[in-house]
């Protein structure tokens, strides 16, 4: 599993192998490759995706930090080796091969937090075709899941302004991808999840108080209220739509007395009952306590939400479910490999020709992001060959992997920063929920400098 340093960066401790995390192809083309005599052949591939999800501005990548776990722990033991060989998945040379992996190449990509539009080589992975093409399905899946609920939140967060969001979905998503997602909603701005393993391995602040279930355990509405007070002080949040909204309002107030810390609605006309609950809360001379509401969230809700006496926002489904887009369709491809086996053989691009939306660009890519003179990105320009003199200084990707070793590692409060720093240098229209293009172009750069569609 992962936990946080004291810096607050993850680190690997203990972790399982995540070697059969892959599809059965990535195998056997290992076995074939090495056949043939190709499987050391030096090889780039790339991350990027063809298109945003239908109506979506900006991609958010996340789940950088899970990849280079993920490769520390792409290893083959006994087990995993000897079910591969009963199951006559590859050859006894490839299991040979398998059982001696460790990834010694070169990474590169952008940072958590970091945005990205379509053609955005996202990450770079550079090293043997081998080495490198058994990396493929661990990588999509941690990066397809992580950057969809980064993106979801990010748009949530949007919406939210200065309110803080609450990440709540554990139980609308599989018991591992719910760790995953609270870790990929806090790097947009969530500010709290309510599941425990999120805390314990990433340090991001957890919180949560009660259900239905409590206030319907008691005889009375007064006495689940009152157990809570009790057991969690005043400062407590009260869940107060169980049976009368109103007059568990007054109850809990009576209970705990004006200095309530936050009353919780998670059913009905969010919109009527903040105001009503608002104004009886004033009267009752809670003038501090605050209101939370939960109950199907997504950001149309919360932007719907903008004008109403709310302080905060809970959010599950939704969120977890990458609000309607499940995965960012990135793909894994090869773009570039020596034109030999020899170790200095030069590069020579590769690409998918065939007919269809399925095409790709050959090359090792670069990527910079235009700014204009009041410092709002206007392009992402996509490359090969030398970066330009004026975007030398404005490249998003950084190294990640060097022979081998990680060296992009950073806390979870890093790029959180970087998150709201980069999104607050989009265009105003960027953070807009109705439908419309990516709000920065693609600009493509051939190695003479020449700018394409």
């Amino acid at each position: 599993m992962d936990v946080t340093d004291a810096s607050g960066a993850e680190r690997a401790s203990s972790a399982p192998s995540t070697a059969l995390l892959t599809d059965r192809y990535e195998l056997t083309m290992v076995q074939a490759a090495l056949r043939s005599g190709a499987a050391h052949r030096r090889s780039v591939f790339e991350v990027f995706t063809r298109r945003l999800p239908e109506g979506r501005r900006y991609g958010v990548v996340g789940g950088t930090g899970r990849v280079l776990d993920a490769i520390e722990s792409f290893r083959f033991d006994g087990a995993r080796l000897d079910w591969l060989s009963d199951q006559g998945v590859v050859d006894d040379a490839t299991l040979g091969w398998l059982a001696d992996y460790r990834f010694g190449g070169d990474i590169s990509g952008y940072p958590e937090g970091q945005v990205y539009f379509p053609g955005s080589p996202i990450l770079t992975v550079e090293g043997s075709f081998a080495e490198a093409v058994v990396l493929e399905t661990v990588v999509l899946s941690i990066l397809n899941h992580d950057s969809a609920v980064a993106a979801a939140a990010s748009r949530m967060t949007a919406a939210a302004g200065e309110r803080p969001c609450i990440e709540m979905g554990a139980r609308r998503t599989h018991e591992y991808a719910a760790p995953a997602a609270a870790r990929a909603a806090h790097i947009a701005g969530f500010a709290s999840t309510s599941d425990l393993e999120a805390g314990f391995r990433y340090g991001i602040p957890t919180g949560g108080t009660s259900a239905h279930a409590f206030t319907l355990l008691h005889d009375t509405e007064r006495d689940a209220f009152t157990a809570q007070v009790v057991s969690m002080g005043r400062g407590t949040t009260l869940l107060v739509d169980t049976y009368d909204l109103a007059e568990a309002v007054r109850t809990a107030v009576d209970v705990a007395g004006p200095s309530l810390g936050a009353v919780r609605i998670d059913s009905g006309d969010l919109l009527m009952l903040a105001h009503r609950v608002r104004r009886q809360l004033d009267e009752l001379g809670a003038k501090e306590t605050r209101i939370l509401v939960t109950s199907d969230l997504d950001e149309y809700a919360i932007a719907a939400l903008a004008a109403a006496p709310v302080d905060a926002y809970g959010v599950g489904t939704s969120l977890v479910t990458g609000s309607g887009h499940p995965t960012c369709s990135m793909v894994y491809k090869l773009v570039a490999r020596a034109s030999s086996d020899e170790p200095d053989a030069p590069l020579l691009p590769v690409a998918k020709r065939s007919a269809g939306a399925k095409t790709s660009r050959g090359g090792r890519k670069w990527a910079a992001r235009r700014l204009d003179a009041d410092g709002i990105a206007e392009a992402e320009v996509v490359g090969t060959g030398p970066v330009p003199h004026d975007l030398a200084d404005r490249v998003v990707q950084v190294p990640l992997v060097r022979g081998g070793e990680v060296v992009g590692r950073e806390p979870l409060a890093v790029a959180r920063a970087r998150h709201a720093a980069v999104r607050a240098q989009l265009p105003l229209s960027a953070t807009q929920l109705s439908r419309g293009e990516p709000v920065l172009p693609t600009e493509l750069v051939s190695r003479s400098g020449h700018a394409g569609g």
